[in-house]
C-alpha cells in the first residue's frame, strides 16, 4: 500500500513546494525575506524584490537575477539547516563597476557570472565559510569560490568549477 501512495505523495509535495530565502546586504544594510517560488511556479513580485535588494550597490543599477541561482541557495540553506540569512557581499554587478573591481583587485573574471546576474558571493553568520564552500562544492550546481581571508563564498550556475 505505501509502494502505490509514493507517486502521490510525491506528485502532491511538489505542488505545494515552497521556496523561501533570507537576505542581509553587507553594503547596503538592507534585509529581505521572500518566498519566490511556490506551488510550481516562481513569484514574479518577489523576484522582482530580490532584483532589487542584489542590485549592483556602486550604480544603483537593477538587473535580473537568474532563479535558478535562488535554487542553489535555497538548496544550500536546506543542507545547512539554519535559518539565518544570507549576509551578501555581491550579487549583481555592472560592466562598469567590474571592470572597475578588475583595476584595483585581482580575482576578479573579466566575465564573470555577477555581470549577468547568475553569481553571488555570500556568508552565513555563524557558520564557517569553509564549511559553507565544502557542502556548495558537493551540490555540483555551478562555480565554487573560496575567499578565507574576505570570508565569504562565490556561487554561481555556471559549469562546475572550484577555486
Amino acid at each position: 500500500m505505501v509502494a502505490a501512495l509514493s507517486p502521490v505523495a510525491a506528485t502532491w509535495g511538489h505542488a505545494l513546494e515552497q521556496r523561501s530565502l533570507s537576505f542581509v546586504h553587507t553594503h547596503t544594510g538592507e534585509s529581505l525575506s521572500t518566498v519566490y517560488f511556490r506551488g510550481g511556479s516562481y513569484i514574479a513580485p518577489e523576484l522582482h524584490r530580490v532584483n532589487h535588494l542584489l542590485r549592483d550597490f556602486r550604480t544603483g543599477d537593477v538587473h535580473t537575477i537568474d532563479p535558478t541561482l535562488l535554487d542553489i541557495l535555497f538548496d544550500l540553506r536546506t543542507l545547512v539547516d539554519r535559518d539565518q540569512p544570507f549576509e551578501v557581499i555581491s550579487g549583481y554587478r555592472s560592466a562598469k563597476t567590474n571592470a572597475f573591481l578588475r583595476r584595483h583587485s585581482s580575482g576578479v573574471a573579466e566575465h564573470s557570472l555577477h555581470i549577468q546576474g547568475r553569481a553571488i558571493d555570500v556568508r552565513l553568520s555563524g557558520f564557517s565559510t569553509r564549511r559553507l564552500r565544502e557542502l556548495a562544492l558537493g551540490m555540483r550546481r555551478g562555480g565554487v569560490g573560496f575567499y578565507p581571508a574576505s570570508d565569504f563564498v562565490h556561487l554561481d550556475n555556471g559549469r562546475v568549477r572550484w577555486w
